[in-house]
């Protein structure tokens, strides 16, 4: 939001809440709350649902005639996605405007699937279909978050009448308050007594959500296998919150007692910073995460990470700046080992993950996206593009099976503008 108001860009954000409620920031930008229910598979989640831009006068339309937007960005694969196609066409008729509108992908919809009901051929049918003629084809263009969240997008892109461009644009780091120099023998202190650990242990730091998607299993199995190991005292620290810390606490308790301490969701950004640079490694355990903001905060605080060879966070993370580890409890267990005995890897790792933080920066990433929302606002207004997509939409084969050739026949004449 600054950064857009740096450039007088009016931006207006619209997210889900247990209210309505507007909230003015700054001279350039509001943020609008709309109520609405949990989640059905995650009450920590709210989901807008339909019936927030369905009807005439619905929430939605109201304050797209209020604000009248030049561009409209989605982030959602559940329910918004429709909206996004009916304003895309103009299937909203008390709302007059047509603004560009651009979906937002930051997870795969494959990976949600799989960890809330499951995987198997035909839930892979079902989420191929929805991404390709629900999701991908209701948009002007699209943006992933990562080279491994744009992948599910590039199947989807195949087959449709009109050109769409798809970005690759990565998250970033609020860094400012973040660095190596939080870390000090006064809160090193601190932080030991607060999880009840003995002077000379050893801190795994979790920050991030407790959430079936977010493999935190391995946390408790690298505890527990280094445990097994001889020579040091191991104790994990959680921060952040979920549906599965229950379940979590409960089994970290039986598994490997008293060495697990859950800080909850700390919304002190000076006390995150603290925590960050006295813990001694910081371990990510998904390997299916769409970017990650955690380990990046982590690099920028100087503290050494272990994360997953695969997924999102291999967008930064490399063999250079961060510990690369096969997702199992041996391969993350030594990984951990290392990177608190091998001080002079440490160091060379930490200085460059430093570096890669600052390349993350916040303004950084803002002003790229700018940068392509104004681009995309000129093309659409019969201008030449500057920024080339990653990838486009093709056309559609002259062959394919009955089914086929309706479905796409019926989303081309519902769709078919721009």
């Amino acid at each position: 939001m600054q950064a857009a108001g740096r450039r007088r860009h009016e931006i207006r954000l619209v997210v889900p809440g247990p209210e309505d409620q507007v909230e003015n920031v700054g001279p350039h930008a509001r943020i609008y709350t709309v109520a609405s229910r949990p989640a059905p598979l995650n009450s920590d989640y709210r989901l807008m649902r339909p019936d927030v831009y369905l009807r005439r006068g619905s929430r939605l339309r109201q304050i797209l005639n209020q604000e009248r937007p030049d561009l409209v960005e989605v982030c959602d694969k559940y329910t918004l996605n429709y909206f996004a196609g009916m304003l895309r066409v103009g299937m909203m008729g008390d709302v007059g405007i047509r603004p560009l509108v651009v979906g937002l992908s930051c997870e795969r919809m494959d990976d949600n699937v799989g960890a809330y009901l499951g995987w198997n051929w035909m839930a892979r049918d079902l989420v191929n279909f929805y991404m390709k003629w629900l999701y991908f084809a209701l948009f002007d263009h699209h943006i992933a978050n990562s080279a491994y969240t744009v992948e599910e997008l590039r199947p989807a892109s195949v087959g449709h009448p009109i050109r769409r461009g798809v970005w690759i644009r990565p998250m970033g780091v609020d860094s400012r308050d973040l660095t190596p120099r939080h870390h000090s023998s006064f809160s090193r202190f601190d932080l030991l007594q607060r999880v009840d650990a003995g002077s000379h242990a050893s801190l795994l730091l979790y920050v991030g959500r407790l959430a079936p998607e977010k493999n935190i299993g391995l946390l408790i199995e690298t505890l527990e296998t280094l445990r097994r190991r001889q020579g040091r005292e191991w104790h994990l620290v959680i921060v952040g919150d979920g549906v599965q810390r229950p379940p979590f606490l409960a089994e970290a308790e039986r598994r490997t007692p008293h060495r697990v301490a859950w800080l909850g969701h700390v919304r002190d950004r000076q006390e995150l910073a603290r925590i960050y640079a006295n813990c001694d490694v910081f371990l990510h355990p998904n390997p299916r995460e769409p970017f990650g903001i955690a380990p990046l905060e982590a690099m920028a605080s100087g503290l050494p990470v272990v994360v997953p060879d695969c997924g999102g966070v291999r967008s930064y993370a490399d063999s250079t700046n961060a510990w690369i580890a096969p997702p199992d409890a041996n391969s993350f267990a030594d990984a951990a080992v290392e990177a608190v005995s091998n001080r002079s890897l440490r160091e060379k790792k930490v200085a460059r993950a430093l570096l890669t933080a600052a390349q993350f920066s916040w303004e950084r990433v803002a002003a790229q996206f700018l940068d392509l929302y104004e681009d995309l606002w000129s093309v659409a207004q019969g201008n030449a593009g500057r920024i080339g997509a990653d990838f486009y939409s093709t056309a559609p084969p002259g062959k394919g099976s009955p089914l086929a050739r309706l479905t796409a026949s019926l989303v081309q004449r519902m769709l078919a503008t721009r």
